[in-house]
């Protein structure tokens, strides 16, 4: 998946290790049809046809005594090469060394406006709350679309003229509208990529960009009320308590969103250097 730009510790990652207790210095982790129409009946997850192929998928990822989100994680984390973290598997690369970036204010710009999009996406899908999955992920305390929102009038009030969200952020918040209304399980995959990566390897990456043409400034997107290790804790309680409503299929549904996930972050991620 080489055309990916997710970025681990030493290339800025997007998740993080189910450990929160060392926040402020993030360890290194991974920085996610047609549209049916809506019913209140969760539908049930068809990853396979035959009896056999079902059985041998429920085999396909190991399940995790700890609980699904330390799955999930080591899915994200075998994403990556060995250089880029110990877990890793891939044999492309997924980031950029961090010496090799040249941000841009113009790239940035429409960086944080793609991602207002999204998150904005997000939450108003948790909000709603269609599935009983979305009910447990709403009012997290992880949400960015407020502080996007601040950074970008302060933008503005600096005579920097805001972009249009792109096409890269308007397919990707499509994409999540489509999944929210049949497939939860995919969804939450992209949930966890956006939220638990953005506290980790985003804020390591904000800090290089605020450092190189912001004049150190911190936004509002690197900041979170309250205490970030115990808000990522309960939410990570509340994924665990999700995932254990749903089938092995369902499961590995949502562990195989994992790659498409990473695609459409890292190719908004790239918009910084444009």
């Amino acid at each position: 998946m080489a055309s990916v730009t997710i970025i681990s510790h030493s290339r800025l990652p997007l998740l993080m290790k189910p450990q929160f207790t060392i926040l402020n210095k993030p360890n290194a982790q991974f920085l996610p049809m047609p549209i049916s129409r809506f019913t209140q009946k969760k539908p049930k997850m068809v990853v396979v046809s035959a009896i056999g192929d079902a059985q041998k998928s429920k085999k396909r990822y190991p399940r995790e005594a700890k609980g699904f989100v330390d799955e999930m994680r080591l899915v994200a984390m075998k994403l990556h090469t060995r250089e880029q973290a110990k877990e890793g598997e891939s044999k492309e690369t997924v980031g950029l060394p961090m010496g090799e970036w040249e941000p841009t204010l113009e790239g940035y710009l429409k960086f944080l406006v793609d991602s207002r999009l999204v998150y904005d996406t997000m939450e108003k899908i948790m909000d709603k709350a269609a599935f009983p999955e979305y009910a447990e992920l709403k009012n997290t305390g992880l949400e960015r679309t407020k502080g996007l929102t601040k950074d970008l009038e302060w933008f503005k009030l600096q005579g920097h003229a805001i972009p249009q969200p792109s096409s890269l952020g308007i397919s990707y918040a499509q994409y999540l509208e489509e999944l929210s209304r049949k497939d939860p399980p995919a969804l939450i995959c992209h949930f966890y990529t956006r939220y638990f990566g953005h506290a980790a390897g985003g804020r390591l990456m904000g800090t290089k960009v605020a450092k190189t043409i912001l004049n150190n400034k911190e936004l509002e997107f690197y900041k979170w009320d309250g205490d970030l290790s115990q808000l990522l804790q309960n939410v990570r309680e509340k994924l665990n308590r999700v995932a254990e409503t749903w089938t092995e299929e369902e499961k590995n549904h949502c562990l195989d969103e994992t790659e498409k996930s990473f695609k459409f972050s890292g190719d908004i991620m790239r918009l910084i250097l444009s």
